[in-house]
């Protein structure tokens, strides 16, 4: 089949008999792939009977229509009789378990079990109050509201405000378990030339986070338009001034300005050389 470069106006399911988390990540990775393609996304989860999948297929069949262009259709049903009947619709279905499923089954010489959601139950338990430890624990530790046993930390963020320190935290806990704490630096700091005594002790375990003053300049002026903390030429000074006391400091750090928070947890777990502590 021609691959067209036309950017057709295109509609995305992501279609799953349980929550529908896996299928939105792994669809959303693979359309990433594919840039200025104007696409309104649809997530439909709990897809766990013949009813629903029929109704289902008649909703993407009138975007079919609407569109003028086949809808895209992620999945993962457990069940091969929804997937039959999703893939009764005009529309490119790409079923993501049966894609690595079959191919599992034949090399481990064995059937799937076919249980739905089990990619996302609580079957550890100590995992799973591990991850919700951290998540608490960044919550009580973030913008540096508290330092009790801050010695607990398993790294700790450092940068102006709004550089994406507060959410990366919370993405290191809730996927990996890492107890992530975070300090703002502050006009006060750069002044005295030094890291606020509060974190002073703590080099070893600090990772940085700087950002373009131009973006920073955007994101300040969504919250406090107009206003000095806000400004450009203030942006430029923090920025400046954070990178300066972070290389004085020996704190690695990294430019966060156009990564995501996947992107930025995933860098911290690495360039920290951190353990994750659940999968």
């Amino acid at each position: 089949m021609p691959i067209t470069t036309k950017p057709f106006h295109r509609t995305a399911f992501f279609l799953s008999d349980r929550t529908g988390i896996t299928v939105e990540m792994l669809g959303h990775s693979l359309l990433s792939q594919f840039e200025n393609i104007p696409l309104d996304e649809i997530t439909l989860p709990y897809i766990d009977s013949r009813e629903k999948a029929t109704a289902v297929v008649r909703t993407i069949n009138e975007r079919y229509i609407a569109d003028g262009a086949r809808p895209l259709v992620f999945s993962t049903f457990v069940n091969p009789g929804i997937k039959l009947i999703v893939d009764s619709a005009n529309a490119l279905h790409l079923d993501c378990f049966s894609i690595f499923i079959a191919p599992l089954e034949a090399e481990l010489g064995m059937r799937s079990s076919e249980n739905m959601g089990r990619s996302h139950r609580v079957s550890n338990t100590t995992e799973y109050r591990k991850r919700i430890d951290a998540i608490k624990y960044a919550l009580e530790h973030d913008d540096g509201l508290s330092q009790k046993d801050w010695n607990r930390a398993d790294v700790t963020l450092v940068g102006v405000s709004r550089t994406g320190k507060t959410p990366t935290c919370l993405y290191l806990a809730l996927q990996y378990g890492i107890c992530a704490a975070n300090y703002p630096l502050i006009p006060e700091d750069f002044q005295r030339g030094e890291l606020p005594a509060q974190i002073r002790n703590m080099r070893s375990k600090l990772f940085g986070f700087t950002i373009h003053p131009e973006r920073l300049h955007e994101i300040r002026s969504e919250r406090k338009p107009e206003s000095v903390y806000a400004s450009l030429r203030n942006c430029k000074y923090e920025v400046q001034s954070a990178e300066k006391l972070m290389r004085r400091a020996g704190i690695p750090y990294l430019d966060a300005t156009s990564k995501s928070i996947e992107e930025l947890a995933t860098a911290v777990l690495h360039e920290a050389k951190l353990e994750r502590k659940i999968y």
